[in-house]
């Protein structure tokens, strides 16, 4: 047997031990993460094995918990008819996927679709609006013309107080607004929040609730007033703060690659976070800032806070910059605890894959040198304006 045979055999034996190993996780009292790693420590020196390894594999066993039962398929009495109004979008793209992949009928409605609106809105069971946030409450009094009684209108935008109300007004049937927390890049709903706010006949939208928590997300109930003034921190500043750090590098003329290499890894972090900010739509995040006016008025409280702290730093204030981060460092203390402990996982995480990334690159490499030389003049060459 060659040696990727044996490591394909040993690598399906490993599968079928994990997938029993979730099963008893799934039957028994589930004991804790901590309690999983105690009686093992000594087995993992004696055979080389980090804890870490391990302990990130039993953390994958329990994350596999979060999902009420397995992703199966709809029995066909089950099935709904799924509008996903923007389907061909990233984030239509993934709904559609993940709402397929569970056994539902999925139609795709474009802007060149209107022909067939009684069809595709007036038949389904839900109407997803995914498309742009500037275009969501002008498509929710839209699309409410073309609804049944029985069809559940929702949407996915950053923004709900003005959506929500588009969609009220529009729409006499149930309604729900839906805010996922996560961007198309997700292969799952595991393990992902997705804040709701009540519309109406909210008995009538539960099984879209409910399929969103089978298949492993996390309902986050909040008003729309409450959701558009929380988003404010979480996506409005925090946006704002990346782009600009982002805008800064640029300016400076920083080789980003070249950083890397003096770098621990939550530098890496931070700088992967805004190289995936900016490699984006650039028009989705310009109109996530300028959404409204309490966003635009709290970009410029930070930018007001930028100055202050860089004038304390321009006079040389030593004790006064002390001050502020010691204030600081109190606002953070109810969850400095989990926050080290999660940002500690994420970072050894990543270490890890960088660990195994050069280690595959170096097996190329030492492949690609012990590989017999090739005379080059022999090999044909392409010629410009063809295709090699």
């Amino acid at each position: 047997m060659t040696d990727i045979q044996t490591l394909q055999s040993v690598d399906q034996a490993l599968i079928h031990l994990l997938q029993k190993r979730v099963a008893l996780l799934q039957e028994s009292d589930t004991p804790s993460i901590a309690a999983q790693l105690a009686d093992v420590q000594p087995l993992l020196s004696d055979v080389g094995i980090s804890e870490f390894t391990w302990k990130t594999l039993i953390t994958n066993c329990m994350a596999m918990l979060a999902t009420d039962t397995p992703t199966q398929p709809q029995k066909r009495s089950d099935r709904r008819q799924v509008t996903i109004v923007g389907g061909r979008g990233a984030m239509g793209k993934l709904f559609c996927e993940q709402f397929t992949a569970t056994g539902h009928a999925v139609s795709i409605m474009e802007y060149n679709d209107w022909d067939r609106a009684d069809i595709l809105l007036g038949q389904a069971d839900l109407v997803l609006l995914c498309v742009p946030l500037k275009s969501t409450a002008a498509l929710a009094r839209q699309v409410g013309q073309h609804l049944s009684p029985h069809t559940v209108l929702a949407d996915i935008a950053s923004t709900k107080v003005e959506v929500m109300q588009a969609m009220l007004e529009s729409h006499s049937g149930p309604v729900v607004g839906l805010h996922p927390m996560f961007g198309p890049g997700v292969t799952s709903l595991l393990g992902q929040k997705v804040v709701i706010c009540e519309g109406q006949q909210m008995s009538q939208c539960q099984w879209v609730l409910d399929w969103i928590k089978e298949n492993g997300g996390n309902l986050i109930p909040a008003t729309p007033e409450e959701h558009d003034s929380m988003m404010v921190a979480v996506q409005a500043i925090r946006f704002f703060s990346n782009f600009s750090l982002g805008t800064f590098y640029a300016e400076e003329g920083v080789d980003i690659e070249r950083s890397f290499e003096f770098s621990s890894p939550l530098y890496r972090s931070e700088i992967n976070t805004i190289s995936r900010l900016v490699a984006q739509d650039a028009a989705l995040y310009v109109d996530i800032l300028l959404a409204s006016d309490e966003r635009r008025a709290a970009v410029g409280r930070l930018v007001d806070t930028y100055a202050r702290l860089a004038q304390l730093i321009e006079e040389g204030d030593r004790a006064a910059l002390i001050a502020e981060f010691e204030k600081t460092r109190n606002s953070f203390r109810d969850g400095a605890e989990r926050s080290l402990a999660e940002s500690n996982y994420m970072l050894n995480n990543l270490s890890r894959f960088l660990a195994a990334h050069d280690a595959e690159s170096r097996i190329h490499e030492s492949e690609q040198r012990s590989l017999p030389c090739v005379n080059r003049a022999t090999k044909p060459t392409a010629k410009l304006g063809k295709a090699a």
